[in-house]
């Protein structure tokens, strides 16, 4: 029952973000909208009884495998009300990209970086398709990263890596990262441990300066179960337009599950910084991870406080040789 009257006060306060955000798109001075916008993005983070920035993100003692994968935490609601968050967020992050993307144009250093790792068939790009649907192409920039290159190892192992990060204004989302260069060594033996260990260093040295040139590190790791990646892996095998899914390899990692816990465990205590933290998110229900990712990107990018930049040119002028 209580969770049932939660509920309901959760897709009353979603109205209420709603008309908020349809009062910003009416018109009027731009100041007064971009109120309204900050308005509706507040009364969407009042739906959780705990931010997930506080309720998700790794401190030092946390461990990955007391991560409840089917846990819904902080949000009270059912899958319905998440796909009515995931629509109204979604569009709210169109309307912060457009005006990160606009401040850029004009020399604003803001951008973002959203890395997300996770055990295969945990759930990365049904979050980039969801949280990324109504925003404008332009300022979004998706790289899936692999099995090095030939070229890429004759090369630093964040070479590849610099190539692919965000351009002032942009959002650019990381399906892995340079993070498979610190565990895939330890699991395989690829490389001695003392190169590893410099890694580790190189890494939080990047992203602080990173993070200091104006770039948001938004670091997600889903936290799936054995069971649901089973599940998932037999519909990849069930289905004939899903092969393309399935690599032998993934069976592989599935087991060393343990070895890859443990190397993910290190990873989150040694990189998860005040300027780039780590966020743990349960993801077996997909759209809870989803909701959390478009929380997490929506609040970065309002908290920006950026708005519309000035004409920069005369305007009365323009509009004089317009009306020749």
């Amino acid at each position: 029952m209580a969770k049932d009257k939660y509920g309901k006060q959760i897709r009353k306060t979603m109205r209420k973000a709603a008309d908020q955000a349809q009062s910003a798109d009416r018109g009027g001075a731009v100041k007064e909208r971009l109120a309204l916008a900050a308005k509706s993005s507040e009364l969407l983070s009042a739906v959780w009884s705990l931010p997930p920035q506080q309720q998700l993100m790794f401190h030092h003692g946390d461990e990955l495998v007391a991560v409840d994968p089917g846990g819904t935490p902080g949000f009270e609601g059912d899958e319905a009300a998440g796909e009515e968050f995931i629509r109204l967020s979604s569009s709210e992050i169109a309307r912060y990209q457009r005006i990160m993307y606009a401040n850029g144009v004009h020399g604003d250093r803001h951008r973002v970086l959203i890395v997300l790792q996770g055990m295969d068939a945990s759930g990365k790009g049904g979050i980039v398709r969801h949280v990324f649907s109504q925003v404008d192409p332009m300022g979004i920039h998706y790289h899936g990263f692999g099995k090095p290159t030939p070229k890429e190892l004759r090369h630093g192992f964040l070479w590849r890596v610099k190539k692919e990060l965000p351009a002032d204004g942009w959002i650019s989302i990381f399906d892995r990262s340079h993070y498979e260069d610190l565990v895939v060594p330890q699991i395989q033996g690829t490389y001695p441990r003392e190169v590893v260990e410099e890694r580790f260093g190189k890494v939080n040295e990047f992203e602080r300066k990173l993070a200091a040139d104006g770039c948001a590190i938004l670091k997600i790791f889903l936290v799936s179960s054995k069971e649901e990646q089973k599940r998932h892996f037999l519909k990849r095998l069930d289905d004939p337009t899903r092969y393309w899914k399935f690599d032998p390899s993934d069976l592989d990692a599935r087991d060393r599950w343990d070895d890859y816990m443990a190397a993910w465990q290190e990873v989150f205590e040694r990189t998860s910084n005040s300027w780039a933290p780590w966020y743990l998110v349960p993801a077996d229900q997909r759209w809870y991870s989803r909701i959390v990712v478009s929380e997490l990107l929506r609040t970065t990018m309002k908290n920006f406080s950026l708005t519309w930049p000035p004409l920069d040119v005369d305007r009365e002028e323009a509009l004089e040789r317009l009306a020749r």
